[in-house]
């Protein structure tokens, strides 16, 4: 795994041609067209696929505006598909490593790891989010992987949830800098953590279980760096910003 800039991929052309009519395209005369090609062999003599792939090239240099709805629509599809069956493990927190409002109506869950400038700068947005909208719940899921020092402020990270103060530990981790016994330490005092107690939790099976648990649902899902992000039905991977993530919100809300 790697830390994910903002950008992303996106699905390629050849992905979509073969596909497109199958989501329902409605963009000026799409609606129609999207009709036609449900079956993309009809009226082709044993369903010659040089000839639909021109029918349907010619129609996408027609009509480019259909491509972005496309797009998202097939992103929509493979998010949904991977999300089956995995939602609710993936909404379900280690008891306390939420931020926002543990009992808000909607759920973003962010893949994290201490050691992610990308996550540092997405602190930010995460903060701005929680502040505009008291129905949101945040669901933490560590995955370290960036350095030797990630699983141990991961861990002390879980330690804190089990004292009601993953939050404190959370901003303060972040804020100091880069995971090392120093910057650790330092932000579990700040947190104001007990610390012989997390010292000793941080160190149990219960919670390696659960950052296994969440770097297995990482990847089942398809992520393959930090932050990642999982709200309604879509996946998103990057430090995409607040815009992004407000409109995601807004889509998981409606």
């Amino acid at each position: 795994m790697t830390e994910t800039p903002a950008s992303a991929a996106r699905p390629s052309l050849a992905w979509i041609l073969g596909l497109l009519a199958a989501f329902g395209i409605a963009a000026g005369g799409g609606w129609m067209a999207a009709r036609h090609f449900s079956d993309p062999s009809a009226g082709l003599p044993g369903g010659d696929r040089r000839a639909i792939e021109a029918v349907v090239h010619d129609y996408l240099l027609a009509h480019p505006e259909v491509l972005p709805q496309a797009m998202d629509n097939l992103q929509r599809k493979a998010s949904s598909e991977r999300l089956a069956g995995l939602r609710s493990e993936v909404e379900r927190p280690f008891p306390g490593a939420v931020l926002g409002n543990p009992k808000g109506t909607v759920t973003l869950v962010e893949f994290s790891d201490f050691a992610c400038g990308y996550c540092r700068k997405s602190v930010e947005d995460v903060a701005r989010l929680v502040k505009e909208n008291p129905d949101l719940r945040v669901v933490m899921r560590d995955i370290p992987f960036l350095s030797d020092q990630s699983e141990v402020a991961a861990r002390m990270g879980l330690a804190a949830a089990e004292q009601g103060k993953y939050a404190a530990y959370h901003d303060a981790m972040y804020a100091i800098g880069r995971p090392d016994p120093t910057t650790i330490d330092a932000a579990a005092k700040t947190a104001g953590l007990d610390l012989a107690k997390a010292s000793a939790a941080a160190s149990s099976e219960r919670i390696g279980k659960e950052i296994a648990r969440s770097i297995d649902h990482a990847r089942q899902l398809g992520f393959e760096g930090t932050p990642s992000w999982v709200i309604g039905d879509q996946l998103i991977s990057g430090a995409v910003g607040y815009d992004q993530l407000s409109e995601a919100l807004t889509k998981a809300r409606n």
